[in-house]
């Protein structure tokens, strides 16, 4: 005589409801999410002859701020009022100048609040801060 136990038949495993999650997951990170906006990126469109044209050069004003508080532009250090007398003559020469403001990592951010009002009470528009790090 031939006994033979009967063998369990395997549960089988179904990906189907993993897959309904992963879904579910997929759109509502898709309808949550925020996306680039591709309007802040400038694009040089072709003129009428067919070459592009770059846009006209304005002034760029780059101020430095030291570790020490030092507010620096091309070499010169600067306290908070001569820095805004400064920035309003070279504002005078180009309306659409631009301001970048380089601290270091090290500054205090005194230094940096006082640059940014002396720029503001100067009229400047259009204003930056920059950090720069060295990489090892």
């Amino acid at each position: 005589m031939n006994l033979k136990r009967q063998t369990q038949p395997r549960a089988l495993i179904s990906l189907v409801p993993m897959i309904d999650v992963m879904l579910i997951l997929l759109v509502f990170f898709m309808v949550t999410s925020t996306y680039l906006n591709l309007d802040m990126i400038p694009a040089l469109r072709p003129s009428d002859g067919g070459t592009t044209q770059a846009p006209a050069p304005q002034g760029t004003v780059m101020i430095r701020i030291g570790a020490d508080g030092a507010m620096v532009i091309q070499g010169k250090v600067h306290d908070a009022p001569a820095l805004g007398q400064r920035l309003s003559q070279e504002l005078a020469k180009e309306p659409l100048m631009q301001v970048l403001i380089l601290p270091s990592g090290a500054a205090p951010t005194q230094s940096l609040i006082s640059v940014m009002d002396a720029a503001a009470t100067a009229g400047v528009q259009r204003l930056r801060v920059l950090r720069l790090e060295a990489r090892p």
